[in-house]
């Protein structure tokens, strides 16, 4: 066993663990492109990127869009994004990291909010199942927050306490649900935020995974 054996990870996936921002930002365009909006580029995107994800777009329209807007965006972002996903491919290194954390006999998991029925089978086809105790996505609507799905998550894992529970993930909602459980957080910066919106929450902020799973193993400590 591993010296911190009780230690636990929670990895999200969208832009940490698996890197989409081309297919990400690229299916923000198609649904703004939608109601008549300029397209946005990643620099734009990570500054004004939040949750619930309304809010976003509220920042792009100047107003919140309205249901029915919304659920054309949310379709057509859905859309676009299944169809590109394909050209996107783990984050350097990460492979590696979830096998060297897994034969330290320390447990981790995967948490996000993309679909849960899209989410295994990608999953599945990067060969990393095995690393996790639990896979678990998003199963009702999309447009939410993490912190709600986060306490079900631990509850569903076996022996996990908590407070040697670290959330690694690329948004500031991953340190807000991960504080709303009484674990800690890591954050990204190779994801959806900008490094100024991530040091704002007040957790640590780091540029690799590398960096993610030594500061975790510290934070479990």
């Amino acid at each position: 066993m591993g010296m911190h054996a009780g230690a636990h990870i929670v990895w999200d996936w969208n832009g940490t663990l698996f890197h989409d921002n081309e297919a990400i930002i690229g299916a923000t365009n198609a649904a703004a492109a939608e109601l008549g909006l300029e397209p946005i580029t990643l620099e734009q995107y990570r500054a004004m990127y939040c949750v619930p994800v309304p809010r976003f777009y509220e920042r792009l329209m100047g107003r919140l869009p309205t249901e029915a807007e919304w659920e054309v965006m949310d379709v057509i972002f859905h859309q676009y994004y299944s169809e590109h996903r394909a050209r996107c491919s783990l984050t350097e290194g990460a492979a590696g990291l979830l096998a060297d954390w897994r034969s330290a006999g320390r447990s981790q998991s995967l948490l996000s909010m993309y679909g849960h029925n899209e989410l295994v089978p990608l999953v599945r086809g990067f060969g990393i199942e095995t690393h996790f105790i639990r896979v678990e996505g998003r199963t009702g609507p999309s447009g939410g927050s993490k912190a709600e799905h986060m306490v079900r998550h631990l509850e569903a894992l076996t022996g996990v306490d908590p407070e040697r529970t670290v959330v690694i993930g690329d948004a500031a909602d991953d340190a807000v649900a991960a504080r709303h459980v009484g674990a800690r957080a890591v954050l990204y910066t190779g994801g959806s935020h900008s490094r100024a919106s991530l040091e704002a929450v007040g957790v640590p902020v780091v540029d690799t995974l590398d960096q993610a799973v030594a500061e975790a193993e510290r934070l479990a400590a």
